[in-house]
């Protein structure tokens, strides 16, 4: 290419970077990193600026492919990057040394328990620094500038400090790499005065990566298949249950081909919902111990046999330890590992290799599947009352589930929205998502930001309680700059509701907002949002109608007021398992 002939060889940088080009690689680290981004399918950057990056935002801007969205903080960047990966398959931010790197660390450990390829860019300190005995801004005052690097070390799967052009092109490349055969995030610091700088190693555009396909042990593959056919095989109501380690797997088509064949009854834990679909004929709802769906615990663990399918089992998702499962009835499968019983276990078997092998091998029974379809009563409706009652949270519900379609997506923030959010019966092709196993709140906010801009086919529909919404609510600010037009259910309760069902105490109380005024004094006049409060269900009808019609191409947020003690039933009988398992007395020593 024309620009290879004018690339320099020096790996030292110069005081007077050359410009940036526009369209392609340039020659330079701060377009090959572009390019790449966009090669992998990232089309949109979640940044905050900051002076150690401002020159990589530069070379960002000049890929006509990738688009640069400024956030609020960095928290909300991190947790939109976390949202986009979640509908692209991978996601990426931008922030500065130390200040910002610090700052969205709670969103790349969240990313990094849900197992998601989020590649976190920091802009670093100038390459002449390293090494030297200078105290820098944005640092604790500590000549040691690996403060941000040993905080990154254990909620990323690899790391990569860019510090020296002769081996950036190689460090960027096998970091984010890493992150996709992963599945995990990333962290890749990038010296403020390096991106401009032409270097032969970036003279052509970057070549597509290979990932070469995980393939299983074909011997204990067929050990695993004939072990588990065996057992199930022998069993008289075996039934199957999805986890949220099918994402990571990519197991999900595996899955559906195993339900097919089996005839079994299956069933979603809590943590692996929108994984699993839910319009298949044999679906019977939440596995969640004590707070399933109505019928479903009770196959589950009546079965003399259960194949859970990427299960994580922590205090939260075992309802505070209390599931009824049997170790000796369980087949586990992991996403590279599957284990009967109580053995024997089989590794390097990939779960998706697994399951379509295991369909050709098992016989048919659908007894469990009939069991459930005997006892099953269709669940009931929320009582029609007075036009100017008060609006009960369940009634809210009823009408969000009348909304979902094949075209939407639910993002579930953490609290009592997990629990009925949980019980929305998702139509084909319906996204969901929320993050049950790091449970950070305010996470939906940025989230929903990120997930809309990568899935635009879709309407979002985010539910959030207005305790977490006052952590992250910047970036409505955001949402409004992109044109985006989720629509945002306020749960105004005045406080944090799932923490009072645990243990409660006068900090679960906080300050009210005029949540709406806010969003409105936020919208400032500046692109296209509509508000609106409601307090009983004929303001709500009012509202979803206006949400799903005039205003259907803008951001829509509907603040619903609720009292502060209407729970769902899920969460009463959770929030006090939890509460015992938390209060646990030490063991005698």
């Amino acid at each position: 290419m024309e620009a290879g002939n004018k690339i320099g060889s020096s790996a030292h940088p110069s005081s007077l970077p050359p410009p940036v080009r526009g369209g392609g690689s340039s020659g330079t680290l701060g377009g090959h990193l572009a390019r790449r981004l966009v090669e992998i399918g990232v089309k949109d950057v979640f940044s905050v600026p900051g002076d150690f990056n401002l020159t990589l935002l530069d070379h960002l801007i000049a890929e006509p492919e990738l688009n640069l969205i400024g956030c609020c903080n960095e928290l909300n960047a991190g947790y939109a990057a976390d949202g986009y990966a979640r509908a692209k398959g991978v996601g990426a931010c931008v922030v500065t040394f130390t200040v910002g790197g610090l700052s969205v660390l709670n969103a790349i450990a969240g990313a990094y328990s849900e197992n998601l390829p989020v590649i976190c860019i920091v802009g670093g300190p100038n390459s002449n620094d390293y090494g030297t005995n200078r105290i820098l801004h944005h640092t604790i005052g500590l000549p040691d500038f690996s403060q941000e690097l040993r905080c990154f070390q254990t909620i990323t799967c690899a790391q990569a400090v860019v510090n020296n052009l002769d081996d950036a092109h190689e460090l960027i490349d096998t970091a984010i790499s890493t992150a996709l055969k992963e599945s995990k995030p990333v962290y890749i610091s990038i010296s403020c005065n390096l991106p401009g700088i032409p270097h032969p190693t970036f003279a052509r555009e970057p070549v597509p990566f290979f990932l070469a396909p995980k393939v299983s042990n074909q011997l204990g593959l067929e050990a695993a298949v004939e072990a588990t056919a065996d057992f199930l095989n022998k069993a008289v109501k075996p039934v199957l249950v999805g986890g949220p380690k099918l994402r990571v797997a990519k197991a999900q088509e595996a899955f559906v081909e195993l339900a097919n064949v089996s005839g079994y009854p299956i069933a979603v834990m809590p943590s692996g919902k929108g994984l699993v679909p839910e319009h298949h004929p044999h679906f019977i709802g939440t596995y969640w111990g004590a707070v399933s769906t109505s019928f479903c615990g009770e196959i589950v663990e009546s079965a003399d046999a259960y194949v859970f399918v990427g299960p994580i089992f922590n205090d939260y998702s075992s309802v505070g330890y209390s599931l009824l499962i049997n170790k000796e009835k369980a087949i586990m499968v992991q996403p590279n590992r599957v284990t009967v019983g109580n053995g024997p276990s089989f590794g390097w078997v990939f779960m998706a290799d697994f399951l379509s092998a295991l369909a050709k091998k098992l016989k048919r029974n659908s007894t469990s599947w009939e069991n459930y379809r005997r006892i099953f009563i269709p669940p009931g409706m929320p009582l029609k009352y007075a036009d100017d009652e008060p609006l009960r949270v369940n009634v809210l519900f009823k009408h969000i589930q009348e909304m979902l379609s094949g075209n939407s997506a639910v993002i579930a923030e953490t609290g009592d929205s997990w629990f009925n959010c949980q019980k929305l019966r998702l139509p084909e092709n319906c996204g969901y998502e929320f993050q049950m196993q790091y449970g950070s709140i305010g996470w939906s906010v940025g989230a929903t930001l990120g997930y809309a801009q990568a899935a635009k086919g879709k309407r979002v529909i985010a539910c959030i309680g207005d305790g977490s919404f006052q952590v992250t609510a910047q970036d409505i600010s955001t949402m409004i700059r992109c044109g985006q037009r989720s629509i945002i259910f306020l749960i105004n309760n005045g406080g944090y509701t799932i923490e009072v069902e645990i243990h409660d105490g006068p900090y679960n109380v906080i300050k009210n907002w005029n949540y709406s005024a806010l969003v409105d004094a936020i919208h400032n006049g500046e692109g296209k949002c509509w508000t609106a409060k409601v307090q009983t269900e004929n303001e709500l009808e009012e509202a979803i109608a206006t949400a799903t019609g005039e205003k259907k191409d803008s951001l829509c947020f509907i603040e619903v007021f609720a009292h502060k003690d209407d729970t769902s039933k899920e969460l009463l009988e959770w929030g006090s398992r939890v509460s015992s398992a938390n209060s646990r007395p030490p063991n005698p020593q």
